[in-house]
């Protein structure tokens, strides 16, 4: 691929060192996030507890019992998913060139959701593979919303109606597997509203690594991602092959949403809400975008599940709920937004 011209000069180095700036300060707010969900809950720690547990590694001590297997794995997994959502919206919306295209939005989430009940209900042995199966389903739905959409016109109007007619088609044989196997069903609520609540290391095992290198492979071709977004033509004059690494991206978003999927549930409006958040601040240069959605992803979804499992103490909220209060309004507003296309 023949390299873009990059001119160095005063005025971009001192962007660039403010968008790492901004990228270091997220990362701090992320790891504060982190502390806070660590000591925040029905039994609250204090950190001069934690660091004692940490210190000691009692496996007797409550205080080291709390940490180890009920705050640890909630956050990491918060973390992860919140990362994971973020930057698979973020790709989604420069592939697919449109602000409303994210996860949960054009049915990715609904097919990583349908192959995931549908290895519960006829692979009950393999459910170490939900993150396989759950990106098996997250691929054939972008791939089925972005033919749809190249057929008819990829309108910002055309991704959407796709999006929905693929995950309503999708959310169909997901009812059809819950009536027919009804044992799937035991968790249904809480697989549908998406949440942290029970999970444990063994259920992040695989995600745990899936996950980071899924989101490092994004940043990695986070140059390429910028030559696309020119524009197919303006792309090919450049020696880039669009289709190839359109149908990478697409790819990369369907693992990283799915991987989500398979252990936090449908999760909605976290890939919409974050990559606008993230191009606020930092602009549009995928180089410095993928990462901090990833990190603001993060934060986001600890932040989020943080208020779920304090603002009705004793009683919880599902995460699922806090983020659609905030998501279905910032969806509507992105509708009544300005028309035409959106900038990557």
């Amino acid at each position: 691929m023949k390299p873009l011209q990059n001119i160095c000069t005063p005025s971009s180095s001192n962007r660039a060192g403010r968008k790492i700036l901004i990228l270091g300060l997220t990362a701090g707010a992320l790891l504060i996030l982190a502390v806070l969900s660590f000591c925040l809950g029905s039994s609250g720690l204090s950190p001069e507890q934690l660091w004692r547990a940490l210190i000691q590694g009692d496996a007797g001590d409550k205080a080291y019992q709390i940490l180890m297997y009920v705050r640890l794995p909630r956050t990491l997994g918060a973390a992860l998913a919140g990362g994971a959502l973020a930057v698979s919206g973020a790709l989604l919306q420069a592939v697919l060139g449109n602000p409303l295209a994210s996860p949960n939005v054009i049915g990715v989430n609904s097919g990583a959701g349908l192959f995931t009940m549908a290895a519960a209900a006829f692979f009950p042995g393999a459910i170490a593979l939900g993150p396989v199966f759950a990106f098996i389903g997250a691929l054939v739905a972008a791939l089925a919303v972005y033919a749809i959409a190249t057929r008819t016109g990829a309108s910002r109007r055309t991704i959407v109606l796709a999006g929905m007619a693929v995950s309503s088609f999708l959310g169909a044989f997901t009812d059809i597997i819950l009536t027919l196997f009804p044992e799937t069903q035991m968790n249904r609520i809480a697989f549908m509203i998406g949440g942290f609540s029970g999970l444990n290391m063994s259920s992040l095992s695989l995600v745990g690594i899936l996950i980071p290198i899924g989101i490092a492979l994004a940043i990695a071709l986070g140059y390429e991602l910028n030559v696309l977004s020119l524009g197919e033509e303006v792309a090919g004059s450049l020696g880039l092959r669009a289709g190839i690494y359109r149908t990478v991206y697409l790819a990369l978003a369907a693992l990283l949403a799915g991987c989500a999927v398979s252990f936090a549930g449908l999760l909605g409006f976290v890939g919409l809400i974050v990559p606008h958040a993230a191009r606020f601040l930092i602009g549009t240069d995928q180089r410095y975008l993928i990462p901090m959605c990833a990190l603001a992803g993060g934060g986001f979804t600890l932040a989020c599940d943080i208020v779920a499992r304090t603002a009705f103490a004793p009683f919880e909220l599902p995460v699922g709920i806090i983020m659609s209060i905030l998501g279905g309004p910032f969806f509507v507003y992105l509708l009544f937004r300005r028309k035409g296309g959106m900038r990557i």
